[in-house]
């Protein structure tokens, strides 16, 4: 199949890249690199530094590569820069991907297999959380998903061609087993990544944003799925797309995590003391966040291999130790 990645020069893009290629499909990347990393590409990816603001350039790009299938990867993602900076969330976010889908329609391309987040759904009224739940976003960033996923019903009511899936992503973590792709962000907020770097002395104490939280430890719980997992998914939904259908699938392990449970298994991973500090809770963050999977496990037959944290973890270490200082272009993912 001929796939566009648009942002993979990104953490998760990238990875995404590499398996397509690695499955035997010819693949075209599009990526601003504000945020990316050329170096991140396959090689034996086309390559098109664009962004998605360039409608004409992204109907040439489908065009001259007959794309079958659109996988959107980019994104801005930090939800505290969101709470800040909400028009650039807007902007990029929603209208970036209007743009696209203007450009799929012009050029004929009715598949798309979109990143979503759990950020769509809030505060949940109870766990798991399952699709059907209602969704109501605490943060620009989640209701910029929202938005786009509501664009999308509505274009594929309009048109019966169109085929989408939405995923929603849990916290993705980890790197390629491999040790040829890894995360690597400036500045740097996410926290695995975080402890990693101070774990090699790279940056000081890491904080922990809020420890009053209505959870065992008092710290925010999450649910973490390993990146190729997470790839793994986008492809098992890719193949079973069909004209019409609109998916959404929840992407996560099943099980959650707190800050507090994550910096321990840093700790055991590496050996090393990682340092630490409190910080207040930041703005937009709900207390527990995690997944039931069972829907695109019953549906696509998709499972996770890495089933917890720590082996996520190591194989983000590994590639950490081998890369001291990321792919070292100086233009972040």
């Amino acid at each position: 199949m001929n796939v566009l990645v648009v942002g993979g020069a990104g953490y998760i893009g990238s990875h995404a890249v590499k398996t397509l290629v690695e499955r035997g499909h010819r693949v075209a990347v599009v990526d601003n690199l504000v945020r990316g990393h050329r170096q991140a590409v396959h090689p034996a990816a086309a390559f098109y530094a664009m962004g998605l603001a360039d409608t004409a350039g992204l109907i040439r790009v489908l065009r001259d590569h007959a794309i079958d299938c659109v996988m959107h990867f980019a994104a801005l993602a930090y939800v505290g820069e969101s709470v800040t900076e909400p028009l650039a969330y807007y902007d990029n976010n929603t209208a970036g991907t209007i743009s696209l889908l203007k450009a799929m329609r012009q050029a004929g391309v009715q598949r798309l297999v979109f990143s979503s987040t759990c950020a769509t759904y809030g505060e949940p009224p109870s766990l798991p959380i399952v699709e059907t739940m209602p969704q109501s976003p605490v943060n620009p960033y989640g209701w910029s998903k929202w938005c786009v996923e509501r664009v999308l019903r509505d274009c594929a009511a309009a048109d019966p061609q169109l085929a989408f899936a939405a995923l929603r992503y849990f916290n993705v973590a980890g790197s390629a087993s491999d040790g040829s792709l890894g995360e690597d962000h400036d500045p740097e907020t996410h926290l695995i990544p975080s402890l990693l770097l101070a774990a090699l002395g790279r940056r000081g104490p890491v904080a922990i944003f809020g420890t009053d939280y209505p959870t065992p430890d008092g710290t925010c719980i999450r649910d973490y799925i390993h990146v190729e997992d997470l790839c793994d998914a986008h492809v098992a939904a890719m193949d079973a797309l069909r004209p019409g259908d609109a998916r959404f699938y929840n992407l996560g392990i099943g099980r959650g995590y707190s800050v507090r449970e994550v910096i321990e298994a840093a700790k055991e991973v590496t050996g090393v003391p990682i340092p630490v500090e409190i910080g207040p809770r930041r703005p937009g963050d709900p207390p527990v966040l995690f997944s039931d999977p069972g829907k695109i496990q019953r549906e696509l037959g998709w499972t996770a291999r890495f089933r917890a944290v720590e082996p996520m973890i190591a194989t983000a270490w590994t590639w950490f130790r081998s890369h001291p200082q990321g792919y070292g272009d100086k233009a972040a993912s």
